[in-house]
């Protein structure tokens, strides 16, 4: 017997007959994320399998598929042979060994299983549901105490009979991501800070098959070396689901400071907000990005409201996507702990956007209002151009 990693794939199954180009980009992806690991790739019929690997790393390699957008699903199993002429033996003789296993790591009295039989190879002479009432009676003959439930069972073991001779056992299922290839979507520019809401927004766009370039505003020396080593963490841990994020670093002081000796305090964050739009369009379209995405949620801070979004997208004509707008802050702080960004999240460093702060921002700023107090920030183009010019690429 072989052990093996059964990889499932969901949303792809939709696609017709663009089902190969998307197939082609998630194998590439997966293999990616196992670079440097030695392991065999096969695929059969909808399944992908990783074989010939030690044990070793079993736990790192499905560590890393889990991660990889467009995986539905993984088991781990054992490749053996279907041998319909000898009953069936070797299938049988892996059910039983992976039931007593089972059986061995849980206390529970008295437990209760069924064997679920998938079988592609339709010439065998018998259907899936007799083949499950077969090979379940060496399980109940090795295990006197395990009964059999259809319906409320504790255990379920599957059968995956291929067309090639050859059947996986498993018990177990491990959910992946799900979602669509990363680079199946075009490329978008993502607005990450250090808090808890832009990581979580780069990880939904990456979910539908987005890649993803980062740009981070950085207020030096307002905000510290450690505020910015923060979001390159959070850059990291994303990375391991989206595929690795280029990401650029804007120097934002001059900007801000000039924001916060010529306009109206309450127009503070809107205006820097259309600044940082400006320059990420720009740094969108350098880089081919068909659109920019932030982590605002409706209504939850002052530059998250209708007119604020309004002042803010004026500035651009790149659509801007907000996967997070109708969610509340604990679906939001749910999803960061899910996929590991929340305690990096919350380290006690401050970004450029809780810099020269009002007490009172505008909540529903007027555009034409803010587009005229805006100019009196006469060098804004060579402000701009001067922080295009320095931005740190990592």
């Amino acid at each position: 017997m072989e052990r093996v990693i059964i990889i499932r794939y969901g949303e792809i199954f939709l696609k017709g007959k663009n089902r190969d180009y998307f197939e082609s980009l998630l194998i590439h992806n997966i293999k990616d994320s196992l670079e440097g690991l030695n392991y065999t790739f096969t695929k059969s019929q909808g399944r992908y399998f990783i074989e010939n690997y030690d044990l070793a790393i079993e736990d790192e390699l499905v560590d890393k598929i889990i991660k990889v957008f467009g995986v539905y699903s993984i088991s781990i199993g054992q490749k053996v042979p279907t041998n319909e002429e000898e009953n069936y033996a070797d299938i049988r003789k892996a059910l039983v060994q992976l039931a007593v296993e089972t059986v061995e790591s849980t206390y529970k009295k008295d437990p209760s299983f069924r064997v679920t039989v998938k079988r592609a190879d339709k010439k065998l002479k018998m259907n899936s549901a007799e083949i499950a009432a077969f090979v379940a009676g060496d399980i109940l003959r090795a295990i006197p105490n395990f009964k059999v439930d259809l319906d409320n069972h504790d255990f379920e073991f599957f059968v995956d009979i291929r067309e090639n001779g050859k059947a996986f056992v498993y018990c177990g299922v491990i959910p992946g991501p799900g979602g669509l290839p990363v680079g199946c979507s075009d490329k978008g520019l993502v607005l990450i800070s250090g808090g808890i809401d832009s990581p979580v927004a780069t990880y939904m766009m990456a979910k539908r098959g987005m890649k993803l370039i980062a740009i981070h505003f950085a207020s030096p020396p307002y905000t510290s070396e450690k505020a910015k080593e923060k979001v390159v963490e959070l850059r990291n841990i994303v990375s391991k689901y989206a595929t690795p994020i280029k990401m650029y670093v804007v120097n934002f002081t001059d900007i801000q400071v000039a924001i916060h000796e010529k306009c109206p305090a309450e127009l503070m964050i809107t205006i820097m907000r259309r600044f940082m739009m400006r320059i990420a369009t720009e740094v969108a379209k350098r880089e081919k990005c068909g659109a920019i995405i932030t982590g605002e949620s409706l209504g939850q801070v002052a530059s998250q409201t209708v007119q604020s979004i309004t002042c803010t997208n004026a500035v651009t004509t790149t659509p801007v996507f907000r996967p997070l707008i109708g969610m509340d802050k604990e679906e939001i702080m749910a999803i960061a702990r899910k996929i590991g960004t929340f305690e990096t999240s919350i380290l006690p460093y401050e970004d450029c956007c809780t810099i020269f702060l009002p007490k009172q921002p505008a909540i529903r700023p007027k555009l034409d209002y803010v587009e005229k107090v805006e100019k009196n920030i006469e060098n804004a183009e060579e402000l701009m151009q001067k922080a295009l010019d320095e931005m740190e690429v990592l």
